[in-house]
């Protein structure tokens, strides 16, 4: 490699982490000038301690589990199922688990209120717990993409049909299959895709704002509307739950490998 292709790679990396983390550095140094003339965390401590956000970031946490659970039970038996006996359907699946990327969220959403509002033949939207799970549903649907691609990522460095031949001749049932043989064994694909999930949920408004529910996204609007300091406190908290989140996913990611080379 010659010395200015060197230059040019060093000097494309430069500007691609200046580009990112200048304007990530000035977020986060006007979140700390609440206090007038000093450096402080006023803005992290009202925001901690703002009853809404506990309420809020608590809700979108119990939607993020419960849209990994639907998700896993999802995309797990069908990548599995696809990937041992259907191998011909994998393109239209993978087409099908790429559409969220092309849908936008509030057609998904407008589709979900015109389908199962109080006048329809399932009124989901006529009660609290209906609209959470039209929410948890419209959550897996974002996650979609995600999710599967770890999954079928982790069930290629396995030997499916080998695994599900050795169970069958022990007796096991297709359940036992799935539940105490694949899954162990794609559980730090099947972790990434959660980690992502929970990134997307966290972060999500379009779904919570138009079905009206209390979860973060909304709150992040409504609070950068009308304070000044707190919505920039919010934003480097929301980044940084994202990073860690994805620092979790390289993780999980070293530890399964090393966990494999020791085998």
């Amino acid at each position: 490699m010659s010395i200015w292709a060197r230059i040019a790679g060093w000097a494309a990396l430069i500007f691609g982490l200046l580009y990112f983390f200048v304007p990530l550095a000035g977020l986060t140094e006007f979140s700390l000038k609440a206090e007038r003339g000093v450096y402080g965390f006023k803005a992290y401590r009202d925001v901690l301690g703002d009853p809404q956000f506990q309420a809020t970031f608590g809700f979108s946490v119990i939607m993020a589990l419960v849209t990994i659970v639907i998700g896993v039970l999802i995309v797990v038996p069908t990548a599995f199922w696809v990937r041992l006996k259907m191998p011909w359907a994998r393109p239209y699946v993978e087409f099908i688990t790429l559409m969220p990327l092309v849908i936008p969220a509030i057609v998904i959403v407008f589709g979900y209120i015109r389908l199962y509002n109080t006048s329809s033949w399932l009124p989901l939207t006529g009660s609290i717990m209906g609209t959470n799970l039209l929410l948890a549903m419209g959550y897996t649907v974002l996650a979609l993409p995600y999710m599967y691609r770890a999954v079928d990522t982790g069930l290629r460095t396995i030997d499916v049909a080998t695994l599900t031949e050795a169970a069958q001749s022990l007796g096991a049932g297709w359940v036992t299959i799935l539940g105490r043989v694949i899954l162990p064994n794609v559980i730090p694909a099947v972790l990434s895709g959660a980690f992502l999930t929970f990134a997307i949920v966290i972060g999500e408004f379009t779904l919570a704002a138009l079905l009206d529910r209390p979860a973060f996204g909304p709150y992040l609007q409504r609070i950068g509307a009308n304070k000044a300091y707190a919505p920039f406190a919010l934003s480097v908290i929301a980044f940084g739950i994202t990073w860690a989140c994805m620092g979790l996913i390289q993780l999980v990611t070293r530890f399964s490998r090393h966990t494999k080379a020791a085998q």
